[in-house]
């Protein structure tokens, strides 16, 4: 992986500030990642971020906020216990290997001071974050625990004696002896990866020396992207251009969409499931509601049978009556009798099921339209999980509590004062632009905020976010900046020339029987959009967008 001990060497490089930092908070983010909350004079109040997840190990410094799960994981409540409140009195990285050692002096329960190594073994795989007493060396505790019998060449383990990883023997990357340029150096120099070997060997090939190449490499505070990898140097071998970020923003930002969406399905997993569960309920159940409204239309056979019957009670009993029919002379009627009755009973009971059957097909019409109906509203949900941030789940959550299909975690939650939808809100120029990303936040924009001359807008033939322009003279560049917005909150992000419909909120209004978020337009006009995700993105993050921007 790109994620090496040379790139690690400039992370580590870049956090060296840190040492002397207090520890103060300790948040799980995840079954796999840290927060440490981090306080010094020099730096002030960082955090910390270290994930072990196998695809996506890494440290960085955060710039944003992050939701920690509710409730902390058995290894985080020890990092509490033994090192909150301890500082750090040394950052440094096991050679050019992916390990990096944090050593830590904290005071245990009766002020006497314990020293601690915390090892951050950003390894693939096999990646792991151990707390390992210095003076004795031995292992408190690992996050990922593993057993002799999984690993019988490293205990990791409360209670074993801690030890590195096997090194083999490859030369320093500062001091390369004889460099074989028909080998990769992976196996050749320490702290490559198979994807930096083949940007040395493809630069050394073309005359470059391989001190220029170091040398810009242990320089570099700028990390490269391009669509599968990325190094804090740049990969020339690949012919593409790269989107250049700051080395420690771009480490936070590189796996932030599958963090966040990792992270919201593991605090509100249920909430993906009781919407997957009433689909797969009511798509079940709406064809046999089709199907027992298409037989209730046979309703007048049966009193046609019953009339039969009573003109024809002297005959006797037999399974099936063949009779002719009153409305067609050229028919003839095939009659199942119940031998339990008499013919006259018989007929009744077809009278009683012709009434029922009647009165039952305005009962089903309403069925399935209602079924019809939620499975309209749980489709836009599912849709809505898509693009909703953890804030937006939990509004969810609280739309389908109300509905009784989950429970909240924390029933006080109830009574806290209630809190206004976690809108988008963007200015552009003297104009803001509002959108929803569920339906509290589409209802609360469209018919609490939106005034009744501002412009609505809503993607074409997709469920979708509700935006809403406040401008007295909305501008080209307004309209379509605020049609980009729907567009983006929608099935339609990634697609090209996407109707998008536009009206002012007078001409809005709700559908009865229809969840929060359904609407109808007396008159709209069309406007067709390409998405530009990566202006629409940045605006969010920044609430504001130039006026004069092209889109």
């Amino acid at each position: 992986m790109p994620f090496d001990g040379l790139l690690i060497s400039r992370l580590t490089h870049q956090i060296q500030p840190l040492t002397g930092a207090k520890i103060g908070k300790i948040q799980c983010l995840s079954d796999e990642e840290v927060l440490f909350y981090l306080h010094s004079r020099e730096c002030g109040s960082k955090r910390l971020a270290i994930s072990v997840h196998s695809n996506t190990c890494r440290f960085y410094l955060c710039s944003t906020n992050k939701e920690p799960l509710p409730n902390p994981t058995s290894f985080v409540m020890m990092l509490r216990k033994r090192i909150s409140q301890g500082y750090i009195t040394e950052i440094e990285q096991i050679g050019y290997d992916r390990i990096v050692r944090f050593h830590i002096r904290a005071a245990n329960e009766l002020g006497d001071i314990i020293e601690y190594d915390l090892y951050a073994e950003m390894m693939g795989k096999y990646a792991n974050l151990v707390l390992v007493d210095s003076s004795t060396q031995c292992i408190v505790d690992c996050l990922k625990r593993i057993p002799v019998f999984e690993n019988s060449k490293r205990l990791l383990h409360p209670g074993a004696l801690y030890t590195l990883p096997e090194k083999p023997n490859r030369y320093d990357p500062l001091k390369p002896g004889d460099i074989d340029l028909d080998r990769s150096l992976v196996s050749q120099i320490e702290g490559f990866s198979p994807t930096l070997s083949r940007e040395f060997l493809y630069r050394l090939n073309q005359g470059v020396p391989y001190e220029t190449i170091i040398e810009e490499l242990i320089s570099s505070n700028t990390l490269y992207c391009y669509s599968k990898e990325f190094h804090c140097l740049e990969l020339t071998h690949l012919n593409q251009q790269p989107n250049q970020r700051d080395l420690m923003e771009g480490i936070e930002r590189l796996y932030e969409a599958d963090e966040v969406k990792n992270r919201i399905t593991l605090q509100c997993g249920d909430i993906y499931k009781a919407v997957d569960r009433e689909l797969k309920k009511l798509t079940k159940k709406l064809p046999r509601l089709q199907q027992s409204l298409e037989e209730s239309m046979d309703y007048d056979r049966y009193r046609e049978y019953g009339d039969v019957l009573f003109a024809y009670l002297y005959l006797d009993k037999q399974p099936v009556l063949e009779l002719p029919s009153f409305e067609d002379e050229n028919k003839i009627l095939q009659i199942p009798i119940d031998m339990r009755y008499s013919l006259k009973d018989n007929a009744n009971l077809y009278y009683k099921k012709y009434h029922k059957l009647k009165r039952g097909i305005e009962i089903l019409n309403e069925q399935v339209e209602e079924c019809e109906n939620q499975i309209e509203y749980f489709s836009t949900l599912k849709e809505q999980l898509d693009y909703c941030s953890a804030d937006d789940v939990l509004e969810i959550r609280q739309e389908l509590a109300n509905k009784r299909l989950v429970r909240l975690k924390n029933p006080s939650a109830r009574q806290k004062k209630k809190k206004l939808p976690n809108i988008v809100q963007i200015q552009i120029g003297d104009a803001m632009i509002y959108a929803g990303k569920n339906n509290l936040q589409n209802q609360f924009i469209t018919w609490s905020l939106a005034r009744r001359k501002d412009l609505w807008f809503h993607v074409k033939d997709y469920h979708g976010s509700h935006v809403v322009l406040q401008s007295d003279q909305p501008t080209e560049n307004q309209i379509r900046f605020a049609a980009n917005l729907a567009a983006y909150f929608s099935k339609g992000r990634n697609s090209s020339s996407v109707p998008i419909d536009y009206t002012l909120i007078s001409n809005l209004k709700k559908v009865p029987k229809k969840g929060p978020g359904f609407v109808t337009m007396k008159s709209y006009q069309t406007i067709y959009i390409d998405p530009h995700c990566d202006i629409i993105e940045a605006a969010i993050q920044a609430k504001a967008v130039d006026e004069n921007i092209e889109i």
